[in-house]
């Protein structure tokens, strides 16, 4: 009797539990598996920014008053908090994430999945530029991560799966079809930038989350909404963070680089004839990379490893996100043929910037902090023409203040080729607005 009871038990259970087993296992798609592979790696990123404010009503930093009625004032400093997403990508520690998310933070901390607790975390490297940033979890472990992939065979169509961990508290994800492997978007400043763009959306607090395909391969770093269309979501592809991952841990920036040449834009006879905006090559430095590729002047741009190039904006924005040292392939018009060229770019020296302003717009300069001095001025210039003089301060280009000699390349690398430019002038302590060349 005991028997027949136990065997009774046994296919009751087989009934109720063999169903939610099958059940469970049928609705394991390749979705939910992509996740359960990546979702340890996804952190949460919490930042605190210390703001100091003088809030003294005395008017004065550390008067006699002030230091009596102290406990009355409010304090003097205050401090923001951000949060974000990012990605772990090696056993390391090392996190992938937006520049943005960790702008002027004094201290960060991350939080895993499985983990009550935070941990802190230092900057490494970002590019305000890319808006990608590198973090190392400071407390040692075998970190769960997720390598990048490649970004280059991506399919229009393919299901992504965008995941965050705004708040710590769990995952958000969102899934979606890829439209566009290469879209080129304008940022601030008339910089653009490629995104891969897709209708997974990234909501606040998801930014600097992984993009993964269906196999749970990490191709994008989640970026950005476009606000004025709904349902639209940007993300860096990893072809790009891969390519200066090095660069923001050894440097902790994206050295700039160069081709060496003076560009211009293309006339629109060019055009109308050839269907196809590019990149006028006017001119180039002696012993540039372009030149040692063997570029020529009147060569036309159009394309950048099989990424499309139409003005002088497009052609900086591309190079921006390749290092020193790197191999592009560069697809050009001479004449009414079309040619590939390899060209490895070099770092971009004081040496090419000072022939191209000079070429350009007639300045010499040395470059100090808080601008440049000016040192000659070539005959029948632009400066010439505007009335700059040797000894000459220019405080800022393009309404952009130069700091630094860094702060300086960094700038130029963006505005090589963009007329005309506006250059403040300082003058016996006057400052004059002038456009070169006019």
């Amino acid at each position: 009797m005991t028997s027949i009871k136990a065997k009774f038990v046994f296919l009751l259970l087989v009934f109720l539990v063999l169903p939610l087993l099958t059940s469970a296992a049928e609705r394991e798609t390749p979705v939910v598996k992509a996740v359960a592979r990546a979702r340890e790696a996804v952190v949460n990123i919490r930042t605190e920014q210390i703001v100091r404010r003088s809030n003294s009503p005395f008017g004065f930093g550390d008067s006699f008053f002030e230091q009596f009625f102290r406990e009355m004032l409010p304090p003097s400093s205050m401090t923001n908090q951000s949060l974000g997403s990012g990605v772990i990508i090696d056993a390391e520690g090392h996190v992938l994430t937006n520049a943005h998310v960790i702008a002027k933070a004094s201290k960060i901390f991350v939080a895993l999945p499985d983990r009550t607790d935070e941990i802190e975390a230092r900057l490494i490297g970002f590019d305000e530029r890319l808006d990608l940033a590198v973090l190392q979890i400071e407390e040692e472990g075998d970190w769960p991560h997720l390598s990048l992939a490649r970004s280059d065979d991506l399919l229009l169509g393919e299901t992504v799966i965008a995941i965050g961990n705004p708040l710590g508290l769990g995952h958000s994800i969102t899934t979606g079809i890829i439209s566009s492997v290469g879209r080129r978007i304008e940022l601030e400043n008339g910089v653009s930038s490629v995104f891969i763009q897709s209708d997974a959306l990234i909501n606040p607090g998801n930014s600097g989350g992984p993009l993964i395909n269906i196999n749970g391969e990490l191709i994008g770093i989640n970026t950005a909404i476009a606000r004025q269309a709904q349902g639209i979501g940007f993300s860096i592809p990893s072809d790009t963070a891969n390519r200066v991952l090095h660069e923001l841990i050894d440097y902790g920036r994206v050295r700039p680089v160069y081709l060496g040449i003076v560009p211009g834009e293309v006339g629109g006879s060019f055009v109308q004839r050839g269907g196809k905006r590019g990149v006028l090559l006017v001119d180039f430095l002696e012993d540039s990379p372009a030149q040692k590729a063997g570029l020529k002047v009147a060569d036309v741009i159009q394309a950048v490893d099989g990424f499309a190039v139409a003005g002088v904006d497009e052609l900086n924005g591309q190079l921006a996100t390749y290092p020193p040292g790197a191999k592009i392939r560069l697809q050009l018009l001479r004449g009414l043929k079309t040619l590939d060229y390899e060209v490895k770019l070099s770092p971009l020296s004081d040496d090419y910037l000072m022939a191209y302003t000079r070429q350009v717009f007639g300045i010499g300069f040395e470059i100090g902090r808080g601008g440049l001095l000016v040192t000659s001025v070539e005959v029948r210039s632009a400066a010439a023409q505007a009335g700059i003089e040797p000894g000459d301060k220019i405080a800022e280009i393009a309404r952009r203040k130069i700091g630094d000699p860094e702060s300086f390349r960094r700038l130029m690398a963006n505005l090589i080729g963009r007329e005309p430019l506006t250059f403040l002038v300082v003058r016996d302590n006057r400052g004059y607005l002038l456009q070169l060349p006019q």
